[in-house]
């Protein structure tokens, strides 16, 4: 079978094409890189050519309102070509608690990605993901002397475990829904911040404030936490801390 993968050199797109790769499938790993622009459709009908199934697992390059421009355009000329080529299952990675958030211009942008979807005609599979362990760091921002973070619960996953369920979906039939992902546990978003910082040897100090905004958007404990049926993560919190912590630093 052959698959697009749009996004496909990235850490969710390089690990989910050596992983259908090693079923046996043809995998295409499509970026601009490669001569496939989504935003300006350039390659788009000659990598699509004979696929059976196209992922989706691009990003905006920012987190603002240019991310709605983003998903919009990159959504439209993406979906077309699949119409063209005839694609039978579009995957989609999104994130738990979209639809919860209109406060941020970034996950309204990933409503309007998933509005597109819904929309076009071509069976589809959904596949909504909570943050991941690896980008917990970077909730706190470079150069202040101390870091204010939500205390909202949140239960973020290890990157490795969201590509096997991604694969999972890529090969099984179009749900033509919503399936959602996230890890074994739910923390306070303040204290694994700080305990991230902590391994990292960053001593500032961490504090809980509810009004600190996440992408934009206050949160509660119910806005990145997935609901009861979402499929779980394997790896927790603390085995993968102690194993990041372990490996040298670039």
């Amino acid at each position: 079978m052959k698959i697009v993968v749009i996004g496909g050199t990235g850490l969710i797109g390089s690990r989910l094409v050596s992983i259908l790769r090693s079923k046996g499938h043809e995998v295409l790993a499509a970026s601009p890189d490669s001569g496939v622009n989504t935003i300006t459709g350039a390659g788009l009908d000659a990598a699509l050519a004979g696929a059976q199934v196209v992922v989706d697992v691009a990003n905006s390059p920012k987190f603002d309102e240019s991310s709605i421009q983003f998903f919009e355009t990159s959504g439209t000329h993406l979906l077309a070509a699949e119409q063209r080529a005839g694609v039978r299952h579009h995957v989609a990675l999104s994130i738990v608690g979209t639809d919860r958030l209109p406060g941020s211009a970034y996950l309204r942008a990933k409503v309007t990605q998933e509005n597109l979807i819904r929309k076009s005609g071509i069976p589809y599979s959904i596949l909504r993901s909570t943050q991941f362990f690896e980008f917990i760091g970077r909730i706190a921002t470079p150069g202040e002397q101390s870091v204010h973070v939500s205390a909202a619960l949140f239960q973020p996953i290890l990157s490795g475990d969201v590509v096997a369920v991604l694969a999972d979906v890529t090969l099984g039939p179009p749900i033509n829904g919503i399936v959602e992902v996230g890890g074994p546990e739910k923390f306070s978003m303040a204290e694994l911040v700080k305990r991230v910082l902590r391994a990292n040897g960053d001593q500032r100090e961490v504090i809980a404030d509810a009004h600190t905004p996440y992408f934009g958007a206050e949160l509660d404990d119910e806005s990145l936490v997935a609901g009861p049926s979402a499929r779980l993560g394997s790896k927790h919190f603390e085995e993968w801390l102690k194993e990041s912590a372990s490996q040298p630093r670039r």
